[in-house]
C-alpha cells in the first residue's frame, strides 16, 4: 500500500501536518481592536489597552499584545506584572495623550511597566503633546507634576526597539531599579527649549545598553543618575539638547554610586554640553568610577567636555558647599570636532575631593577654527597622544 502512495500525496500530508504542529505553538496574539480599541484618535482606548494586557499576562505561553495602524486615544496605561511568560508589545500605530495636560500630568508617569520580566516593546509612535503642559511650566502656573512617556520600573529582561517618542511633558524613557535593558534604534524629539525632557533617564539601573537612534530634546539626551551600573551607550546621534550626562549627583547624602559606563561612537550636534558629570556641592557619599567617553564627535557644541562639580543650574539656591562625590577613573579618548565657546574641556573638580585617575588621549577640539583652551581645578591625571585644547592637568 505505501508504495502506492503518490510523491504530490506525500507533500500535502507533509505540509498539513508542518501546519497542525505550527499552529499549535502559535503565540497567542490579543488585538487590543478586538477589546474596544479604536484607532480613531478620538475614543479613550485605555480599557481595552488594559484588557489585552491582562489576558497577554495570564498567558502561560508567549503572548503578544498587538496595536494595529491608527492612532490611539490613552490615558495612564500601567502594564503590571510579573507575568507567566514573554510579553511582546507590538505598536504598528500611534498612541496620542489628551490634549488637556492635567489627564495624565498627575499620575507622573503615562506608559508604565512595573515588576514586568521578559518583555519586549516595537515598532510605533507615541506622542504626549506635551506643548500645553511645557507653556504652563514656562508661565509659572500652578501645574501638575508631568508625566514620563514611557517608563520601566522593577523590570528585567527588557527590549525597547524601534520606537518615536515625541513631545514627552517629562522625561521621554524612563529605566528605574531594573536589569538587562537594551533600547534600540530609539527615535526621540521634542523643541529644544521644552523643560526637563529627558530622552532617556536611568537610575538604580544595571546591564543597560543604548545603541543606535536619534535624540533631539529640550534637556540631557541620555542621563545617567545615581545607581547606574555597567551601561554601554554607542551610536547615539544627540542634538538638539543638553548632550549625555552621568549626573546630577549629590541630590542626598547616602546616595548610590555610579560605575562601569561606555559611552562611543556618537555625534553631538549643537548641543550645550557633549560628555559631562555633573554633581551638586554639597556633602554625599556618592562616586563615578570607571568611566570612558572615546571615539566621539562634536559639532558645534557648547561645552565637549566638562566636569562640574558645583553644578547649579540657573544658579538659584545653590549648595555652595564641596562635592562629597568622589570621581576617579575617568577616560575622555578619541573626541573630535568643535567648540562654540573659548573653553571646550573645562574639568572643575571638588574640593574636598579631587578627582583622580582622569586620562586624557587623542583629544582635538578647535574653537573658530582655532586651538580651544582648558580650565582644570582640584583634578589629577595624565594625559596621552594629541591633546587640543593644552593640557592643563
Amino acid at each position: 500500500m505505501a508504495k502506492n502512495i503518490s510523491f504530490p500525496l506525500v507533500i500535502i500530508l507533509f505540509s498539513i501536518v508542518f501546519f497542525f504542529i505550527n499552529s499549535s505553538n502559535a503565540m497567542p496574539s490579543f488585538n487590543v481592536q478586538r477589546y474596544g480599541a479604536r484607532g480613531d484618535g478620538r475614543t479613550d482606548s485605555t480599557k481595552p489597552f488594559l484588557t489585552a494586557w491582562s489576558l497577554a499576562c495570564r498567558s502561560k505561553a508567549r503572548a503578544m499584545v498587538y496595536i494595529p495602524r491608527g492612532t490611539y486615544l490613552v490615558t495612564n496605561l500601567v502594564f503590571w506584572g510579573p507575568c507567566k511568560n514573554h510579553i511582546t508589545l507590538k505598536i504598528d500605530g500611534t498612541l496620542v495623550a489628551p490634549a488637556n495636560y492635567w489627564s495624565i500630568g498627575n499620575s507622573g508617569y503615562w506608559i508604565l511597566f512595573a515588576k514586568v520580566n521578559r518583555i519586549s516593546v516595537s515598532g510605533g509612535t507615541i506622542d504626549a503633546r506635551g506643548a500645553g503642559y511645557w507653556s504652563c511650566r514656562k508661565k509659572g502656573s500652578h501645574c501638575p507634576q508631568g508625566a514620563r512617556s514611557i517608563s520601566f520600573s522593577w523590570c528585567n529582561n527588557v527590549l525597547l526597539s524601534g520606537l518615536t517618542s515625541l513631545n514627552s511633558q517629562n522625561m521621554h524613557v524612563t529605566v528605574h531599579h531594573s536589569s538587562n535593558v537594551r533600547i534600540q534604534n530609539i527615535r526621540i524629539r521634542a523643541p529644544s527649549g521644552s523643560p526637563n525632557t529627558d530622552g532617556i533617564h536611568v537610575q538604580s539601573s544595571s546591564g543597560v545598553t543604548i545603541s543606535g537612534g536619534t535624540i533631539a530634546t529640550g534637556d540631557d539626551c541620555i542621563a545617567l543618575s545615581q545607581g547606574s551600573r555597567n551601561i554601554w551607550i554607542e551610536r547615539v546621534n544627540c542634538g538638539p539638547g543638553h548632550g549625555i550626562s552621568i549626573g546630577s549627583l549629590g541630590d542626598y547624602v547616602n546616595e548610590e554610586g555610579v560605575q562601569n559606563v561606555t559611552v562611543t561612537s556618537s555625534v553631538f550636534t549643537k548641543t550645550q554640553n557633549g560628555v559631562r558629570i555633573k554633581t551638586w556641592a554639597r556633602p554625599s557619599r556618592g562616586f563615578v568610577r570607571n568611566v570612558v567617553f572615546r571615539n566621539l564627535i562634536m559639532r558645534n557644541v557648547d561645552n565637549p567636555v566638562i566636569i562640574d562639580q558645583n553644578y547649579c543650574p540657573n544658579g538659584r539656591g545653590c549648595p555652595r558647599q564641596s562635592s562629597g562625590v568622589k570621581i576617579s577613573g575617568v577616560t575622555f579618548a578619541n573626541i573630535k570636532g568643535t567648540s562654540t565657546t573659548p573653553i571646550a574641556m573645562k574639568l572643575d573638580c571638588s574640593r574636598s575631593n579631587h578627582c583622580t585617575g582622569i586620562r586624557l588621549h587623542d583629544i582635538r577640539l578647535t574653537y573658530m577654527r582655532r586651538s580651544s583652551a582648558s580650565y582644570c581645578r582640584n583634578v589629577h591625571g595624565r594625559r596621552s597622544g594629541v591633546v587640543i585644547p593644552r593640557n592643563c592637568l
